[in-house]
């Protein structure tokens, strides 16, 4: 009996021994498997972590580059327009020397010069990252009305001088348009009559009627120019809302920290040029009278002098008048920014009570 008992017991453990030895092996080998998986997803998240970097990497060198492209895109844009436009101001300098019959050399090479001079002050000025003198640079068409306005006053101005000696359709035309508007408007205490009052008073009348026709023709010039850019501002033409405005950058002869709110300066700035603007085809004729005493009338009434002043006489006030009107304008758009966010704080303040 002793020993079938520990037979018994001996199979018994022998048959329970041997069913837990696979079961056994089996939890080895899972955790064997759960290991070399656990290794393997490890490897995997390394793998994608390796890749991200790498996409990572690729995507910062690829915006890298583009930003580097971008920034050498805008310096060869803007060399380029600064080198077009000091082209554009030396031919607008050299304009009437090359359209005047009978200008003597020593005339042509001093007008050489200045065209240079200003061609480079224009290069550096629109090639700079700030400027320091030129207004609006960044808000056309600004000073492209300018520049336009300026252009037709003295080519106009010049063809009428050049039909004197050597007479076309369009110089002509253009003598017949100056003398209309210049007649016209010559009545009593008018901008075309102080005008003539420039001149000396022994002057001949072809002298005189050549300072009228000038007059009106660059008078009517200066009209239609500001009357172009009033509508391009109504319009919503200018400036342009798909362009990003800096008011400093385009106003560098505007100090903000002089003191005083920067809209009411703005506003009284405004109104000072829109005054001058008026006041000045007033005042030039009195100040030009005043500055040429002593001068020979041939001197005042010669075909160049003509060309610039009566240029300068009708190119100024329109140039202040723009310039009022534009600063009126930026004054507005910084009211009208600090009312929507003046009303965008009232907004979060309301939501978050």
């Amino acid at each position: 009996m002793g020993g079938l008992f520990i037979n018994q017991s001996l199979l018994q453990s022998c048959n329970t021994f041997t069913p837990e030895l696979p079961q056994f092996a089996a939890r080895v080998t899972r955790k064997v498997v759960e290991t070399a998986e656990s290794r393997h997803n490890l490897g995997k998240n390394e793998a994608a972590r390796h890749k991200v970097r790498e996409l990572g990497r690729i995507i910062v060198g690829q915006s890298t580059r583009q930003d580097r492209l971008k920034g050498s895109r805008q310096v060869v844009s803007r060399l380029t327009g600064a080198l077009v436009r000091m082209i554009l101001v030396m031919m607008l300098v050299v304009m009437p020397s090359v359209l005047l019959v009978g200008v003597t050399t020593d005339t042509k090479q001093m007008v050489s010069l200045v065209a240079l001079f200003l061609g480079l002050l224009t290069f550096v000025e629109y090639n700079a990252t700030y400027p320091s003198l030129v207004e609006f640079r960044d808000a056309p068409p600004f000073n492209r009305m300018r520049y336009l306005m300026l252009f037709a006053t003295i080519f106009f101005l010049s063809m009428i001088a050049r039909g004197a000696a050597i007479p076309s359709s369009l110089t002509q035309f253009a003598d017949a348009i100056g003398s209309l508007i210049g007649n016209a408007m010559d009545f009593p205490y008018s901008p075309v009559r102080l005008a003539t009052l420039m001149i000396a008073n022994d002057a001949t009348a072809d002298q005189i009627a050549a300072l009228r026709t000038a007059a009106g023709m660059s008078y009517l010039i200066s009209l239609i120019s500001l009357s172009i850019f009033l509508i391009l501002l109504k319009a919503g033409r200018w400036p342009r809302h798909d362009q990003p405005f800096n008011v400093w950058i385009n106003l560098p002869t505007f100090d903000p920290s002089a003191g005083g709110d920067v809209v009411a300066r703005l506003t009284r700035d405004a109104r000072i040029n829109i005054a001058l603007g008026f006041l000045l085809p007033f005042l030039t004729p009195a100040v030009v009278k005043i500055g040429s005493a002593g001068l020979e009338p041939l001197v005042l009434t010669s075909p160049q002098t003509l060309i610039w002043t009566m240029t300068a006489w009708a190119f100024l006030p329109a140039s202040l008048f723009m310039r009022g009107i534009a600063m009126g304008r930026v004054a507005d758009m910084i009211r009208e920014t600090r009312a929507a966010h003046r009303l965008a704080e009232d907004g979060k303040r309301f939501a978050v009570a």
